[in-house]
């Protein structure tokens, strides 16, 4: 069954960019040990993220110029990208750039994954779409030891106690990471 999860890292103060909507500052933190992306990834049918997370990841790694690393990145899953804009697509990447309602496109995108998991890469703003028409399943978070001025939230929405139950905790070096089952109302 297809499970929409939303998997990120974020500062110990919640921001998952910072004020120039970069990411450069998780990666200059020593990661050590690491969630095994590869195994997240065999449960990933389709990705989904938002156009400033797409254009960071496009700039950052040079896959315009390189467009052979993205099936590093991204393997060959499709991958939506919510904008209002016409952006350049990687020669050979399965990039579809969608406009909208997030419920638009959710039948779209659950099909797609052809029975495996929806990655929801983010912004937050994207992700606490899914989340408000009942269409997020988890969030899995590595909170990593680094503080932010600000920037982009990890989760930019408001929950009740009982809406998102904790069902792991891991260690990985100094980041900490947090598996939320998202309690729907029928749960």
């Amino acid at each position: 069954m297809t499970r929409i999860v939303y998997n990120t890292a974020t500062s110990l103060n919640g921001f998952i960019a910072d004020e120039q909507n970069s990411l450069d500052w998780l990666f200059a933190v020593e990661s050590g040990e690491a969630p095994d992306h590869g195994a997240f990834m065999r449960e990933v049918g389709v990705i989904v993220e938002g156009a400033t997370t797409y254009e960071w990841v496009l700039s950052s790694t040079k896959l315009m110029e390189h467009p052979e690393k993205w099936t590093s990145f991204f393997g060959d899953h499709p991958t939506y990208v919510f904008t209002s804009r016409n952006l350049p697509i990687p020669e050979g990447a399965d990039v579809r750039l969608v406009d909208g309602d997030v419920g638009d496109h959710l039948d779209d995108i659950v099909r797609a994954a052809s029975g495996l998991d929806v990655w929801l890469v983010g912004g937050g703003e994207l992700v606490g779409q899914f989340y408000d028409i009942g269409a997020l399943d988890e969030i899995q978070v590595s909170i990593a030891p680094s503080a932010l001025a600000g920037g982009a939230p990890l989760f930019p929405r408001a929950t009740e106690p009982g809406d998102l139950e904790l069902t792991e905790v891991k260690r990985y070096g100094g980041f900490a990471h947090l598996c939320y089952s998202v309690q729907s109302e029928s749960d």
